[in-house]
Parts: structure tokens; C-alpha cells; sequence
């Protein structure tokens, strides 16, 4: 597998915070990454940091080959890195469709409105939303709203992107279909980071798996590996939720069968 990103002893520092220290880590182009840990791990932190939203206060950030530890968020943005946030956040008063044209306008330098809108339509019909495209932003459900907020993500036409809590909030249905959909994202192609704390949905939709904890890597390895270390049984699964973990690991082998 052909390294797309490197994370080479990435630190952040705010004030007397460490946020993140010393994170060394590789992914792959194609795969999906699960990236767990406790609430204030530094997840998001790491995010902000590769995507230029917090430059890093050491280390080095690698992509395709490139420095971009000191890139701004626009330009990793048009580099082919996208995000959705943990919070969803869409431009309420415009339409569907308004909303996910301006993600497509940002990132495809040269785009015409129509030619943005007629992609911004193939990502809507992609996660889903094809009858909402008219609709304010506002008027959606909460499970529409993280569709769209996949759909403006989409539209930027990311190499690497990074979904943030995308099942926060939603019912045991909607996990489904939103798992679903970034299996369907996956099989473009697309190098998926998820980061996620329901356990079930990362065991079955990750190849590999990362776990930060007070901002350090504290273990990284296949979904198996990972369900049994001790060091991530102690800091965040607990036994409860380690074994809940390996059942679920163990259903997602035997379908896989």
C-alpha cells in the first residue's frame, strides 16, 4: 500500500497544554483508518493539525511526499484534504444544493456555478439526498444534516478524508445507513480517517486502528490487535466495552465469510 500521509513526531502545544506529543504515524493510500480514544485524546487536535487549522509546534506532516506542517487550511483543502466537523454546521438559509455547489466552487479552481452544481447534484444523489436538493439546509434532520455535511466533504473531491463523529446522535437505523455510505465512500477509492466512539462501527468498517490517549499513540495495528491490547483495555475500552468490542469484531468477520 503506496504511504499517502506521514506524521513524523507531531506535537502541539497550547500554553501549558500538551495537546499532542510526539504522534509518529502512517496511512495508506485506499485504507480506512479508525482513530479512537478518550474524550480529549487529541483527536480533533490531530485533525486540526494535519488539515492546517493548528500548525503544528513540532514535528513534521507529510502528504504525498510534500511538507505541509506550515500549509494553511485552504490550501491542504485544494491539495485533496476534506473534513467534516463533529459539529454540523451547514449555511441554514441556503438551499441544499446552494450548500454543497459552494464546496464544489471552493475546491475545483476554474468551475463555472453550473459545472458546481452539477456535481454538487451527482454527491447529493450519492449520500442520498436527491429529493432534499431544494430544501433550506435548515429544514433537515439531524441524520440529513450529517449526509450533507458528507456530500459538501465529498464535493471537494478529497484523496484523504477525515470524518469526524459522523454517527454522533443517531439512532441504531441511521449508524447503519451512515456506515453503509462510508463503505460505499471507500470503494471509490478515498483514504478514510474515522474517528469514532462506536466501537462497533470501527471494527467493522476499519482495517487498521489507531488509539491516542493524552495525546500520545498508545497503540496502532489491526482491529484484533487493538481490541486486546491491555494498554487500550486500561485507558479506554475498559473489560465492559473490550469484550462488546470483540463481539462485534467477531460478527463483522463471519459476514465477511
Amino acid at each position: 500500500m503506496a504511504e499517502l500521509l506521514k506524521l513524523n513526531a507531531v506535537s502541539r502545544r497550547f500554553g501549558g497544554l500538551q495537546a499532542l506529543h510526539n504522534v509518529s504515524l502512517t496511512i495508506g493510500t485506499g485504507e480506512v483508518l479508525g482513530l479512537i480514544g478518550p474524550n480529549g485524546a487529541g483527536k480533533t487536535t490531530l485533525v486540526n493539525v494535519i488539515t492546517g487549522v493548528h500548525p503544528a509546534t513540532g514535528g513534521q506532516v507529510v502528504y504525498q511526499g510534500k511538507d505541509i506542517s506550515r500549509c494553511k487550511p485552504y490550501q491542504t483543502a485544494r491539495m485533496g484534504l476534506a473534513r467534516t466537523f463533529q459539529i454540523v454546521q451547514p449555511f441554514p438559509e441556503l438551499t441544499v444544493l446552494d450548500n454543497v455547489s459552494a464546496a464544489a466552487l471552493f475546491s475545483r479552481s476554474g468551475s463555472s456555478i453550473r459545472q458546481a452544481q452539477e456535481f454538487a447534484r451527482e454527491q447529493l444523489e450519492f449520500v442520498g439526498l436527491s429529493a432534499q436538493v431544494n430544501s433550506p439546509a435548515a429544514s433537515l434532520t439531524l441524520a440529513m444534516r450529517k449526509r450533507l455535511e458528507l456530500a459538501k466533504a465529498l464535493a471537494m473531491q478529497p484523496k484523504l478524508l477525515f470524518l469526524d463523529e459522523v454517527n454522533a446522535g443517531l439512532n441504531s437505523a441511521e449508524v447503519e445507513q451512515a456506515m453503509s455510505l462510508i463503505k460505499k465512500i471507500a470503494a471509490t477509492g478515498t483514504t478514510i480517517v474515522l474517528i469514532e466512539h462506536l466501537i462497533k462501527v470501527v471494527v467493522t468498517v476499519c482495517s487498521r486502528i489507531a488509539v491516542l490517549h493524552n495525546g500520545q499513540l498508545i497503540s496502532e495495528g489491526d482491529p484484533r490487535q487493538v481490541v486486546n491490547d491491555p494498554k487500550v483495555v486500561e485507558a479506554y475500552l475498559g473489560l465492559r466495552y473490550s469484550q462488546a468490542a470483540k463481539d462485534h469484531l467477531k460478527n463483522a468477520e463471519a459476514s465477511h465469510d
